[in-house]
């Protein structure tokens, strides 16, 4: 009888189909390691991200004034700022407008971004360049200068709107127009502010959706032809069935762009004087910064109000847009 020694070092022989007992853990090990690297940028995006929305609830939930800046302790104050809100005409009255603004500025940037993507996809390349950087331009313009051109545009006195509208006949376009004030009521003024939004933000649509249709095989609208599709047909048949990702992307983008704007009304309006024209952002700033004395906790209940609103149209959106692709 023959005894075989093991010699030191040497790995345990193991049965067919499982891994050794060190490799097993060294692979555990290296499997965390991808974890160990990102922890430090998780860490600093929850500080960054997070940690201002935390404050923000709850500065809504306290009585958080000028005093509280200064030291004092913030006290709880049994969600009197919700109430307060919820039970307050003028909130429901800016919110409504917030929602007709959002939903016009949004539904006419998506067509009109839609628009423009389909017809620079059908024009010659140079020229589908030439438009593209000619958007890109006034995309890239920044809010602040966009909202100052347009305010002169649309100025009482020296705006070129006016003048224009001045010289056209009356039986088309009215009477009155040397002076009209474009930003003392809501309805001017809000037809300029979606103007203003509008114009800077389709063009990012129009060239997503330019990168969405170069990326549809031309033999699907060839069979769609075949079919004898039309233009309306193609788009629906085809086109909105393989960019529906991406459609659903933009549509969210949008609605949380436009749903905070706050920089445009600012300069179309010029104060938190007319406060007729303010919407949920802006509303949430005067009272946090402009009231006497400033309401922190109540200008932060509007705006974790705001965050919420947002937060369940873009879950529910999703939502829909996972259940939608599971079925397919």
């Amino acid at each position: 009888m023959t005894r075989t020694l093991d010699r030191p070092g040497a790995e345990v022989p193991t049965p067919a189909g499982q891994d050794p007992p060190q490799r097993r853990r060294r692979r555990d090990r290296t499997a965390l390691i991808p974890y160990f690297l990102i922890l430090p940028a998780l860490s600093l995006l929850a500080v960054v991200l997070l940690w201002p929305i935390v404050q923000m609830v709850w500065m809504s939930l306290t009585d958080y004034g000028l005093r509280q800046l200064r030291g004092e302790p913030a006290e709880w104050n049994n969600f009197a700022h919700y109430v307060s809100i919820l039970t307050d005409d003028r909130f429901w009255t800016i919110f409504r407008n917030t929602i007709v603004v959002c939903l016009l500025m949004v539904a006419i940037t998506m067509v009109l971004g839609t628009l423009v993507g389909i017809l620079m996809n059908r024009l010659p390349t140079w020229l589908s360049t030439t438009v593209g950087i000619a958007l890109m331009l006034a995309w890239a313009t920044p809010v602040i200068s966009a909202a100052i051109v347009h305010r002169w545009l649309f100025d009482a006195r020296y705006g070129l709107v006016n003048a224009t509208l001045a010289r056209l006949p009356d039986w088309l376009v009215g009477s009155g127009w040397e002076s009209f004030n474009w930003f003392n009521s809501p309805g001017p003024l809000f037809s300029v502010l979606i103007l203003t939004v509008v114009w800077q933000s389709f063009p990012f649509v129009a060239v997503s959706v330019l990168a969405g249709l170069k990326s549809i095989p031309g033999e699907l609208y060839e069979a769609a032809r075949v079919d004898g599709a039309g233009a309306w047909r193609s788009f629906w048949n085809v086109t909105f069935p393989m960019l529906r990702p991406l459609f659903a992307l933009l549509l969210i983008l949008q609605i949380i762009w436009d749903f905070r704007i706050f920089t445009q009304l600012n300069i179309l309006a010029g104060g938190f004087t007319n406060r007729d024209v303010f919407l949920l952002p802006y509303y949430s700033y005067q009272l946090g910064f402009y009231s006497t004395p400033p309401n922190y906790g109540l200008g932060s209940a509007i705006a974790v109000v705001m965050t919420v609103l947002v937060l369940a149209i873009t879950a529910y959106y999703l939502r829909v847009m996972i259940r939608q692709g599971e079925t397919r």
